[in-house]
């Protein structure tokens, strides 16, 4: 073996719970492999991970995480592997956990971690970053999860439609069939975390709404969550207008991406001038990935890197932006 590198083996008690770190076909050491080039032989239930001093490292520490997950029953999938890797390499996080009807969803990295810290403690947050990063999808989770705690009693998701204009009258059919197109994202997310018959009812209801910025205009939103997706497509008006909105007992969560701004040339972004005016605001949660929060396909984050280094803002560094 070479210098700087070293071997260390891991002996897991319970063989049905190292059956489910295995994954099917041994699929989750062999993803472990390849994200720290490391290599993972087992020997009955002894796992020994041989390479670098450091990849072995979280190797092992990352193996402990999925074990212990495994041994409460819990299935793993790719992604929660990647996600075991990154907490494994940054600095400990509490684990942070959303529960709805559906399923439990955890933060992926210290970055997520950190987001859902925010949103409990802030009445209002900033989730800022690339495709990919869990920005909505766990802004959604949060919503739904104090809405089954009655922490609140509405939901109230919505993003700007088709653009800053919100030019839509020329779409076909009636004033759903016009927005829903471009609020499928938010509806997905209710869908993943709430049976469907439960969805439909609550938006019969009224206590979950998924409308576009337009219908915020002159409401007061109390006890409520309320959620602006892609808000780098507002005006400064607009967002003053939304920002304003907020009422009593209620949670406001923002989330966009800068550099994915669909305003016509030269139009100042809601976003980047909310930054700008509210920017060190103690009373408000800023949270901000990267491309090494990407939770999506790896491919994703491989995209958003290569873009960000053609524009020049690729992040070299160990840590993330806040």
């Amino acid at each position: 073996m070479n210098d700087g590198e070293t071997r260390v083996t891991r002996s897991f008690e319970d063989n049905g719970a190292l059956q489910l770190v295995i994954g099917a076909a041994g699929e989750n050491l062999d993803r472990l492999e390849e994200l720290l080039d490391i290599k993972v032989a087992m020997r009955g239930n002894r796992l020994t991970l041989s390479g670098p001093v450091d990849r072995v490292g979280h190797g092992g520490d990352a193996l402990d995480a999925l074990y212990t997950r495994a041994a409460k029953g819990e299935v793993l999938e790719r992604g929660d592997v990647d996600a075991a890797v990154r907490l494994s390499g940054g600095t400990p996080v509490p684990v942070v956990a959303i529960k709805t009807r559906k399923r439990e969803i955890k933060a992926r990295s210290p970055v997520q971690a950190q987001y859902l810290q925010a949103m409990e403690a802030h009445e209002l947050v900033f989730g800022l970053g690339p495709a990919g990063t869990g920005k909505t999808y766990l802004a959604v989770a949060m919503a739904v999860s104090m809405f089954l705690q009655r922490r609140v009693e509405r939901l109230i998701l919505s993003r700007p439609a088709v653009e800053a204009g919100e030019r839509i009258g020329f779409l076909p059919g009636d004033i759903r069939d016009k927005v829903d197109p471009y609020l499928r994202p938010m509806y997905d997310a209710l869908y993943d975390m709430l049976p469907g018959d439960e969805v439909m009812k609550r938006l019969e209801s009224g206590e979950f709404e998924v409308a576009p910025l337009a219908f915020m205009r002159g409401r007061t939103l109390s006890n409520a969550f309320v959620i602006l997706d892609e808000a780098q497509n507002t005006t400064p008006t607009q967002m003053k207008m939304f920002l304003t909105r907020l009422g009593e007992n209620s949670r406001m969560v923002i989330t966009g991406d800068v550099s994915q701004i669909d305003l016509p040339m030269g139009a100042k972004s809601g976003l980047k001038d909310a930054l700008d005016v509210l920017n060190g605001d103690p009373a408000i949660g800023f949270t901000t990935f990267t491309h090494k929060d990407v939770v999506r396909h790896d491919l994703v984050t491989r995209i958003v890197r290569a873009y960000d280094r053609r524009d020049g803002t690729l992040d070299t560094s160990n840590g993330h932006g806040h």
